[in-house]
C-alpha cells in the first residue's frame, strides 16, 4: 500500500468538502449555457440554434432569464459535487487498498490504474444520482418557463415547483427521470478516466519547454476531459431531460388524474429517434461544448487545488 493512511478503511470527507467548491464554481460559470441547452433539447423547433436561443431569451425575457432555475443548482451542485467527488475520492482509496494499483514510472510508488480511475468514476456517478435527480428535475422544470414575468409562470420558484410535484405525484415524483439520470451519470467514468490520462501526459512534459504547473495541468485536463464526457453522455442527457420535462410543452397538470403515463427511458429514446433520428440525441451539444471547457476546467482546478490545500491522500503519483 502507498501509506498507512491508505490502509485505513475510514471514510474520508476531504473530497466532499472540496466538491462543494467545485459545485459552486460550475453554477457560477456555466448555468447560462445550461439553460440554452435545456431549451434546445426540450423545445425542438422553437430556436434555430444555440445563438438564436441565446439572443431570443435575452430579447424576450431579459438577461437574467439565462439564470432561471439557478437556485436549485447553486444549492444542488454543491451537494451533488460534494457527493460525486467525495465518493470518488473514497472509491479511489478503496480500489488502491484492494491492490488495483501499478508502479509509478520513475518512483515505483503504487498508484491507481487507469481502469481503476474509470471504475471509481462510474461508481461515483451512480452514487450522485440519488441527490442529482430531484435537483435536476426541478431545474429543468424552471428552465423551460419562457414567461418574462414571474407572476405568469406556472412555477413561481423552486419551492413552489417542489410543492406542486409533491401534490400531484407524491415524494417519488421528484425522482422522475431517475433511469435517465443513472444512464447519464455512468459517463463520469469517461470524465475521470480521460482526466487521469491527460494528467499523465502532462507529467511527461517535465523538464521540457512545455512543462506546466500542477494547477495548470488540472485546468487543461479538466477542460479537455469534459469534451470526452459530453460526447458520450449527450444522448442520455437528452433522454433524461425529456423525461424530467414531461408533460412539456403541455402545462403541468393540477390533478394526478390528468398527468397521464410518464414515458419510460426506452419510450423516450424511441420518441426522440422517430422524430429527429440520431442527430436528435445530440441536440444541445453545441452549447454544451461551449460551456464544457471553462466550467469543468475551473471546477477541476478548484477541486484538485482544495484537495492539496486540505492535505488529502494522493491517489495518483504522476
Amino acid at each position: 500500500m502507498a501509506s498507512d493512511v491508505l490502509d485505513s478503511n475510514h471514510i474520508r470527507i476531504v473530497g466532499a468538502v472540496a466538491g462543494i467548491g467545485s459545485g459552486l464554481t460550475k453554477v457560477t460559470v456555466g448555468h447560462g449555457f445550461d439553460t440554452i441547452k435545456t431549451r434546445l433539447q426540450c423545445s425542438p423547433g422553437m430556436y434555430r440554434g444555440a445563438f438564436d436561443a441565446f439572443f431570443t431569451i435575452i430579447r424576450k425575457e431579459g438577461p437574467l432569464a439565462l439564470y432561471k432555475g439557478a437556485t436549485p443548482p447553486a444549492v444542488g451542485w454543491a451537494a451533488i459535487d460534494s457527493l460525486l467527488l467525495g465518493s470518488l475520492h473514497n472509491y479511489r482509496l478503496f480500489l488502491i487498498r484492494n491492490d488495483m494499483t501499478e508502479p509509478t514510472p520513475g518512483s515505483g510508488i503504487p498508484r491507481l490504474t487507469m481502469v481503476g480511475h474509470g471504475l471509481a468514476g462510474v461508481a461515483a456517478g451512480i452514487t450522485s444520482t440519488i441527490i442529482a435527480t430531484p435537483i435536476e428535475h426541478i431545474k429543468v422544470k424552471l428552465q423551460l418557463q419562457s414567461q418574462r414575468s414571474i407572476s405568469d409562470r406556472q412555477f413561481k420558484g423552486p419551492i413552489d415547483c417542489i410543492r406542486q410535484i409533491l401534490r400531484i405525484q407524491g415524494p417519488l415524483g421528484l425522482w422522475s427521470g431517475f433511469t435517465g439520470s443513472v444512464a447519464f451519470r455512468l459517463n463520469f467514468g469517461f470524465m475521470f478516466l480521460s482526466f487521469e490520462g491527460l494528467m499523465r501526459v502532462s507529467s511527461t512534459l517535465k523538464g521540457t519547454p512545455y512543462e506546466m504547473s500542477t494547477g495548470t495541468a488540472n485546468f487543461i485536463s479538466g477542460g479537455l476531459g469534459s469534451f470526452v464526457f459530453w460526447f458520450f453522455a449527450m444522448p442520455a442527457d437528452n433522454i433524461k431531460n425529456r423525461m424530467m420535462s414531461y408533460p412539456h410543452p403541455l402545462p403541468y397538470p393540477q390533478s394526478s388524474v390528468n398527468l397521464g403515463h410518464r414515458p419510460s427511458f426506452w419510450a423516450t429514446a424511441a420518441s426522440i429517434h422517430s422524430q429527429h433520428g440520431i442527430p436528435g440525441f445530440f441536440r444541445g451539444l453545441g452549447p454544451c461544448f461551449l460551456r464544457a471547457f471553462p466550467v469543468n476546467a475551473s471546477a477541476f482546478f478548484v477541486y484538485e487545488g482544495l484537495l492539496r490545500v486540505l492535505g488529502a491522500e494522493k491517489t495518483r503519483h504522476s
